[in-house]
């Protein structure tokens, strides 16, 4: 059984998105190994001041977005009259399709804001489609308590550890894809089995891990080899975001909120946000 070794380290680095909103963020538009997803953004505060003005109204096209919440709550509005608040280690998932218009607000909760927003792409089929959205809170994400110190939960998608497969709450995406958050302190291990034709990553947002004995720090994403089976060792307390899904092999064109295969569906998307009939 072959083992997902790193391939590539990226680093997150410093943004700001919507009214000023600071991030830290990883982006692999251009990266083909990045596929299906496009970006990660991390929200991590201690201070209203970063992240008061969230983000106003504003478009999306030929994308799916899934937030989670470690703490704090994350409003959503949106044209077609969805809306959700998301509490402490709660998810929720957009597919812009063809066109939508939203709003999100972060609040902290106990003084604290920890979340994230990963972009994942559409393939050409799938970029015109009808909009959706659903939310998750905590009690239906699945949790495995694998010892008293090491916790998968599974958002999206499934994954088999130590054997078992847990299937997360969110299931019908434009891609085949898994989304799981591990949780673990000193010197614990997790064994996952991942599908082999999914291209997978790990983002540490705290702590640090080692992948067949290569470190992976806090703030970086790490890129997978291909295989069928995945080790993690954590070191000092660590949580870690696995993300894996089936690349998409298109021409991805990526101008703001819209991603689609050309520039001229690129063009036609602003055209049509400014005439009025993006909806």
């Amino acid at each position: 059984m072959a083992y997902r070794t790193v391939n590539q380290i990226l680093k997150s680095h410093p943004s700001s998105d919507g009214d000023g909103v600071r991030i830290q963020r990883v982006h692999g538009f251009e990266n083909p190994h990045f596929s299906p997803f496009l970006m990660i953004d991390e929200l991590k505060s201690l201070s209203p001041d970063d992240y008061i003005g969230g983000f106003p109204p504003h478009p999306h096209r030929g994308i799916e977005t899934l937030t989670y919440m470690l703490s704090g709550h994350f409003q959503h509005k949106d044209h077609l009259g969805n809306t959700g608040e998301l509490r402490d280690g709660g998810a929720q998932w957009m597919s812009a399709g063809k066109g939508i218009v939203h709003s999100e607000m972060p609040m902290m909760s106990n003084e604290q804001l920890h979340g994230f927003q990963i972009w994942i792409n559409l393939p050409a089929s799938k970029k015109m489609q009808e909009p959706q959205y659903h939310d998750f809170q905590s009690d239906v994400i699945i949790e495995k308590q694998l010892s008293d110190n090491n916790l998968i939960r599974v958002i999206a998608g499934d994954l088999t550890i130590h054997g078992e497969t847990l299937a997360g709450p969110l299931q019908q995406t434009g891609v085949p894809l898994t989304v799981a958050d591990w949780q673990a302190d000193n010197n614990e291990q997790i064994q996952a089995c991942l599908n082999p034709d999914f291209q997978a990553m790990l983002y540490v947002y705290q702590g640090e891990i080692t992948v067949d004995g290569l470190s992976v720090q806090q703030g970086q994403l790490a890129l997978l080899s291909n295989g069928e089976s995945l080790a993690i060792t954590s070191h000092g307390h660590c949580g870690v975001l696995l993300l894996a899904g089936t690349p998409i092999d298109e021409p991805v064109v990526h101008y703001g909120p819209f991603v689609m295969n050309s520039m001229d569906e690129i063009n036609q998307a602003v055209e049509d946000y400014q005439n009025g009939t993006f909806v």
